[in-house]
């Protein structure tokens, strides 16, 4: 495969204004961080919002909207929508237990509204930072039909290698239909390390008719780039999982990370895949 499609995730949950000045909080900073990224070379757009007044995740309709509108209004770009929001719990040495744990219903309310051409669709629960991730068969299961019924494709994030089990069996029960697309998150606390072995092992475990892309949490996200355009993946980055440029180099923006990917993908001799090639790599159709 020669056209290498570059996805963008915009803000996500962790960042914060503390770590970085230049990360986007707003619906109308989002918007405009997600159309930069798009005329850098971005043909998918991963979206997360932020409570503008505390800059906390939230899973807010009104805010999803917004950042919807703004960038429809501007570009044709294809949008994949979080649904992350709501898995989060936190569990004291004493037992101590704090739910963030939404219905699938909540957690997929912004997609049925919205329609976007993708959304996340993670399936494993695990540590996470100080807390856990907790995506139980049960809610999974729900979200999963629910996006099917609203035509949305499902990205199915994978953080270790028996989540590809858990896909393998959603598909069997004709939740996921069609080519199953694949997120390889590599990195993050209680996941998969972002190594060079790693990224192949988890490659070649995928299924065969699948198409997949990678990112590399911090330091490892350009040579997980790397790694996705060698393999025959696709890519990602943008300030969800780094927020830097280089060593001690912060990045101002999503487009100078979406620039360095794009060199990478020409360093090594791929081309960018356009919005319409995405849609044809991944087998959407234009909203």
């Amino acid at each position: 495969m020669n056209n290498v499609i570059v996805s963008a995730a915009i803000i996500g949950a962790s960042p914060t204004r503390a770590q970085s000045q230049y990360i986007p909080i707003t619906p109308a900073e989002i918007a405009d961080s997600a159309l930069g990224a798009h005329k850098a070379g971005a043909a998918i757009v991963h979206i997360h919002v932020r409570n503008p007044e505390t800059g906390e995740v939230s899973n807010e309709l009104s805010l999803f909207a917004e950042v919807v509108e703004r960038i429809r209004a501007k570009a044709d770009v294809v949008l994949n929508l979080s649904t992350g929001g709501g898995g989060g719990m936190y569990i004291s040495a004493d037992g101590e237990v704090t739910s963030g744990l939404l219905s699938a219903e909540e957690r997929v309310a912004h997609i049925l509204e919205l329609k976007p051409e993708i959304c996340s669709l993670d399936i494993g629960t695990m540590n996470f930072g100080p807390g856990l991730f907790v995506n139980a068969e049960s809610v999974v299961d729900k979200m999963a039909a629910m996006i099917k019924e609203i035509g949305s494709k499902p990205e199915i994030e994978l953080f270790d290698l028996g989540h590809i089990e858990i896909a393998k069996r959603l598909i069997k029960l004709g939740l996921i239909e069609g080519t199953p697309h694949y997120q390889l998150c590599m990195g993050t606390a209680g996941s998969m390390a972002a190594t060079p072995t790693n990224a192949v092992h988890f490659a070649e475990c995928l299924p065969a008719d699948s198409t997949w892309s990678i990112f590399g949490v911090g330091r490892t996200q350009f040579p997980m780039a790397a790694m996705g355009v060698l393999l025959g993946g696709h890519v990602r980055v943008g300030f969800e999982d780094n927020l830097y440029l280089d060593k001690g180099v912060k990045a101002e923006s999503n487009a100078q990370l979406v620039e360095r990917a794009v060199a990478i993908i020409g360093d090594l001799n791929k081309k960018v895949a356009s919005v319409e090639e995405t849609r044809e790599i991944l087998g959407l159709k234009k909203p």
